[in-house]
């Protein structure tokens, strides 16, 4: 059997440069996906040694786009958006059409077609999801005013770049494209009789995602989220795993054959039904490795598409296009954030999320591209846009970081030199929840901290509640975080592995921890981190193997709990009584005990 074929040598190569790229990257305190557009730069046709196949790069891509679709509608919560609606879709839909435009002004100084030059403005419009939601979750700002704002602005932004990608087709002979227009009309036209035209075929265009969002939303939201439960309830994770993957490919797939709607969109409707599911998070959970591997092997495609020499042809146009994603977005994002009278720490925070491109802004360049509508020098600048963008994006915050604290005084200046400017920026802090800003570290002293608000951790957190231990907990779900809040108990959201998150749980005041996540090696990473901060604290966690529990212990846990074991022996004990015999057990161990406030904790050998 060859070894050397195309398709393993094409993702065995991207995805170990890939890797080796993206941990230099992370390693110099830049986003991962930089690493992953460089590697694709290095196996791409422009650049010497190994090039990847060309035909079957694309193939790839596309399956990392359905499953980055997925993943954000999996995330789409309607309620967060409602919340912020006031100011995220006006902003969004006014922050688009202003960097549109400004990407148009370009595209139409260089001599681009019209049409080109719309896709250009529109690719330079939307932010990268990846980007800003990691930016927001390194700086604890999800939870605050600023990142719902963010993340509601972005969500629109998604789906109006959703929107574009399934008119951009259908108006692709604005531009002169060469794209499937042509064919579909003289295809309806002979059906019909008639000629439709581009605004017909716009129409036709959007009677047929009305009725697959319409499938979708009356029939999909019933079926998708039984079809899960129905697998879940076999018990076989395998089968759960490849359900999800089947939904999100299978509806994305059948979408476009059936609808002739982008598989993108597809699969964005796939996971938004799927999130109304009680088994969503463990859908995302199960999905997510798939899911990132695919979604590297995109980064690395685009790159691939990448010709480096445009930075010493064309360094101005360059330059104008950054110019445009970094200061035009940002700057306008800063001005519309503050006419909702806004505090200025919102609107940086909003402007310096928004200062990058990313995911939409290459597939709408492939799209033009493919159509005819934007030529190749086009899509590399915006290649080269995004690369730039996302590396400065960290100094974006650093700078809006130092200039916060010089605007917010002079905005208390001018509202105290003005006492009707000062009672209604009052009114419109009152609106707004103290505190709801900022995340603070706990006051909590002497307290148990709980990792994760899972089916185990649950019932921990249900007793530490009941015992009237003080307690807070760690979790990843935003789902779980509004159940925790709702239930008055104090929750952060976050990976405890990040040692900021940990921070914020007083952990140098608490007595003691339980870490009730299945992944032991996060879990050994967050005892190491807790024992080195609080050498006297209290460590208990789970374990599936005796190799999870001899490592959990080498990083500071002091007591283990495998759960097969503890079944096993409450079996055997319930069977004991009922035979009505003794039955002792020498590896048996001692069941996890949160000492409640106010007594000591044991001492560590």
């Amino acid at each position: 059997m060859p070894h050397d074929t195309p398709l393993i040598s094409t993702i065995v190569g991207g995805l170990v440069l890939a890797f080796i790229f993206g941990a230099l990257a992370h390693r110099m305190r830049m986003p991962p996906l930089v690493g992953y557009l460089i590697a694709g730069v290095l196996v791409g046709p422009h650049t010497p040694g190994y090039v990847a196949d060309q035909s079957l790069a694309p193939e790839l891509a596309e399956i990392g786009v359905i499953l980055l679709m997925f993943g954000v509608g999996l995330h789409f919560s309607l309620k967060d958006l409602l919340s912020v609606r006031g100011i995220a879709l006006p902003g969004a839909i006014v922050q688009i059409g202003f960097a549109t435009l400004l990407g148009w002004g370009l595209g139409a100084f260089m001599g681009w077609p019209t049409g080109g030059s719309l896709v250009f403005g529109l690719a330079l419009s939307v932010a990268s999801t990846v980007v800003l939601l990691k930016a927001l979750q390194e700086r604890r700002l999800v939870e605050t005013e600023r990142g719902r704002i963010a993340v509601g602005w972005l969500i629109v932004e998604d789906l109006a770049m959703v929107l574009a990608l399934v008119l951009i087709p259908a108006a692709a002979s604005i531009g002169g494209g060469h794209g499937p227009v042509e064919p579909l009309s003289a295809g309806l036209n002979s059906l019909l009789g008639l000629d439709l035209g581009i605004g017909g075929m716009i129409a036709m265009t959007l009677v047929k995602v009305a009725l697959f969002v319409a499938l979708m939303l009356v029939f999909g939201r019933k079926l998708v989220p039984w079809t899960m439960h129905r697998i879940a309830h076999t018990g076989s994770r395998e089968l759960f795993r490849l359900g999800v993957l089947a939904i999100a490919l299978g509806v994305a797939f059948g979408a476009a054959k059936l609808f002739g709607v982008s598989l993108a969109l597809g699969a964005f409707f796939a996971g938004m039904v799927l999130a109304e599911s009680e088994l969503s998070h463990r859908a995302a959970q199960e999905s997510l490795p798939l899911r990132d591997a695919f979604a590297v092997l995109f980064f690395v495609s685009v790159g691939m598409l990448f010709d480096p020499n445009i930075l010493l042809d064309r360094p101005l146009p360059i330059l104008a296009t950054v110019f445009i994603i970094v200061i035009g977005k940002s700057v306008a994002a800063f001005l519309i954030v503050l006419a909702f009278k806004k505090s200025p720490g919102t609107a940086l925070t909003i402007s310096a999320s928004l200062g990058q491109i990313g995911e939409f802004s290459f597939i709408l360049a492939a799209l033009g591209v493919e159509l005819g509508l934007l030529p190749e020098e086009g899509r590399n600048l915006i290649l080269a846009g995004a690369i730039i963008s996302i590396i400065l994006n960290p100094l974006l915050f650093f700078l809006c970081d130092r200039m916060r604290p010089v605007l917010e005084s002079a905005r208390r200046e001018e509202t105290a030199a003005d006492p009707a400017s000062a009672a209604d920026t009052g009114a419109a802090q009152e609106q707004v929840p103290p505190g709801d800003d900022e995340v603070h570290p706990s006051p909590l002293n002497g307290h148990a901290i709980l990792i994760g608000y899972g089916r185990v951790g649950r019932i921990v957190g249900q007793n530490l509640k009941s015992s009237g231990t003080a307690f807070l907990v760690i979790e990843d779900s935003d789902k779980r975080i509004g159940e925790l809040k709702a239930q008055g108990i104090e929750a952060f959201m976050g990976n405890a592995v990040a040692r900021e998150t940990l921070d914020l749980a007083n952990l140098s005041a608490a007595r003691s921890l339980a870490i009730a996540i299945p992944n032991a090696f996060e879990a050994c990473r967050i005892a190491e981190q807790a024992r080195s901060v609080n050498p006297s604290i209290l460590i208990v966690a789970r374990a599936h193997s005796d190799a999870e529990v001899d490592e959990l212990k080498q990083y500071g846990a002091d007591t283990v709990i495998m759960g097969e074991r503890e079944i096993a022996l409450g079996m055997v004990d319930r069977l004991a009584q009922v035979h009505h015999e003794s039955v002792s057990y020498e590896d048996r161990q001692e069941p996890a005990t949160i000492i409640p406030t106010g007594t000591a904790p044991p001492e560590r050998e």
